[in-house]
């Protein structure tokens, strides 16, 4: 074996992920955690993906994730990597059997709904060929270890930056699969850009379940403000445009009036519940998970 690793970028537009499927390590939103990912590497290889670079620049720490003194190496471009990737394999260790995740899911939690057991619910009963459009942002950071070992599926993530991905992307997901279940993970902040797009999955009669985190803030931008240097205790009117609480939204009533079905749920065992009748279910439906705030 050669002992390299695989990784795939921060926001891949599209991964196959789950149980027999190779296990691929995305590389960390923040760049700090990406750069000790890559810490120690001596040849960077790149098969339809861009030379790493962090998120946003941040004051005192470099932009160009690559390691100092790492060869960077492309292999091919977008097109021809899935090829590519197979010749080379067949170079390097010929006739080996490919390395896969094995099938395992979390026990079901209990107790106080959080980001992280929120994460064990959807490892756990994670349907069959399931496509996860995930844009929960904060909220999400621990599922890729719960799902890890879950039925295959894929995930779709944001690749750009911009904010109200997640409805509109199930949307297409649901029009493009309709056999397939999809799970939209969709944060409050940023299912407000979009949210119109839960009418069209009713008018459709479309098989997606969004998860809507719901904390009441702008976390993600919270986190960053402090991250870019805008001041180590930013000010109350700062603070305020990223809080989402006044007055709070009831995304229940809001889904319910576009003639999707909904449920709010605050305990792990109500969030379970829930997401087992949505996937039993033909349709759209939205489950209004209350999360606690990263940020306290």
């Amino acid at each position: 074996m050669t002992g390299a690793r695989l990784l795939c970028e921060t926001f891949p537009a599209r991964l196959e992920r789950g149980a027999g499927v190779p296990a691929i390590e995305r590389l960390a939103y923040f760049a700090e955690a990406a750069t000790a990912q890559l810490e120690g590497a001596k040849h960077l290889v790149l098969a339809g993906a861009k030379s790493p670079v962090s998120f946003f620049a941040y004051p005192g720490m470099p932009s160009d994730l690559v390691p100092g003194g790492c060869e960077v190496h492309v292999l091919a471009r977008h097109d021809g990597a899935a090829a590519a990737l197979r010749a080379l394999a067949d170079e390097v260790a010929p006739g080996t059997e490919a390395a896969v995740a094995a099938a395992s899911r979390p026990e079901l939690p209990r107790g106080a709904l959080t980001s992280a057991s929120a994460a064990q619910v959807i490892g756990a009963l994670l349907p069959e060929r399931a496509i996860i459009v995930d844009e929960a942002n904060t909220s999400g950071l621990l599922l890729p270890q719960a799902t890890a070992g879950s039925p295959a599926h894929d995930v779709l993530t944001l690749t750009g930056g911009a904010i109200g991905y997640g409805i509109p992307a199930a949307t297409g997901a649901a029009v493009a699969a309709p056999d397939r279940p999809v799970l939209c993970l969709e944060s409050d902040g940023s299912a407000m850009y979009t949210i119109s797009g839960l009418w069209t999955q009713a008018r459709e009669n479309l098989n997606v379940t969004t998860v809507l985190y719901d904390n009441n803030a702008y976390d993600i931008l919270r986190i960053e403000l402090q991250r870019v240097g805008a001041g180590s205790t930013p000010g109350p009117k700062a603070l305020d445009l990223l809080d989402l609480s006044r007055p709070a939204m009831d995304f229940v009533k809001i889904a319910e009036g576009m003639g999707v079905p909904a449920r709010r749920v605050g305990t792990a065992e109500e969030f379970a519940d829930a997401l087992r009748a949505a996937f039993s279910q033909d349709g759209p439906h939205l489950i209004d998970a209350a999360v606690p705030s990263l940020m306290g």
